[in-house]
């Protein structure tokens, strides 16, 4: 009777070890194939560069020069595209496209804003003043519909769009887009991209 008592108190410790011991991994599978978690980090929408390449946009600067995105190339640029009468949802784009580089602090020497014009309409002087350090470039509207993806139902100019320093096309942002995780893409970026 006593040896009987102690097998089956033997086997309640091992099947309890083994409980413990196999807890992580049931709690693995069913995590990975229940509640399969979505796996992303990231904010913005990545795309495929070589679906993307960046074509000659016959772009120029607001003097009329000759000016392109490659001429930033080795600089991360965040993009928006919209006409010289830049509306509220525009300007909203240009005040947070200029903080996201701000809060980079130390690091938002490796970003510079570019505003893509569609047209050759002259813009506000005081535009070109509050966002002092934004690169213009005139673009035909033709080549950036070609070129730069939108979500469905939206069109290029409700997008922020996020070039490499390689002039690579690699992230598109939803409309109204939340400054404060586009902020956390950007950090990851520079930190992932960081030299030595």
């Amino acid at each position: 009777m006593e040896q009987d008592k102690q097998k089956r108190a033997g086997r309640g410790k091992l099947l309890l070890v083994l409980a413990v011991c196999a807890a992580p991994l049931i709690a693995s599978y069913f995590t990975y194939y229940v509640i399969k978690p979505s796996s992303r980090t990231n904010y913005g929408t990545l795309l495929d560069p070589r679906n993307y390449p960046m074509p000659a946009l016959a772009s120029s600067a607001l003097d009329g020069s000759r000016l392109s995105l490659q001429d930033y190339k080795g600089k991360w640029l965040m993009v928006q595209v919209s006409d010289a009468d830049c509306q509220a949802a525009c300007r909203k784009r240009l005040y947070d496209m200029r903080q996201l580089r701000l809060a980079q602090g130390k690091e938002m020497e490796r970003i510079e804003r570019v505003w893509l014009i569609t047209d050759d309409q002259p813009l506000e002087t005081t535009l070109l003043r509050e966002y002092d350090g934004m690169r213009h470039l005139r673009v035909p509207s033709q080549a950036l519909q070609a070129w730069l993806p939108a979500e469905p139902g939206t069109v290029v100019s409700d997008h922020i769009y996020l070039i490499d320093p390689l002039g690579n096309l690699m992230m598109r942002y939803p409309k109204d887009a939340d400054p404060n995780k586009i902020k956390k893409d950007l950090a990851k970026l520079l930190k992932a991209s960081a030299i030595g």
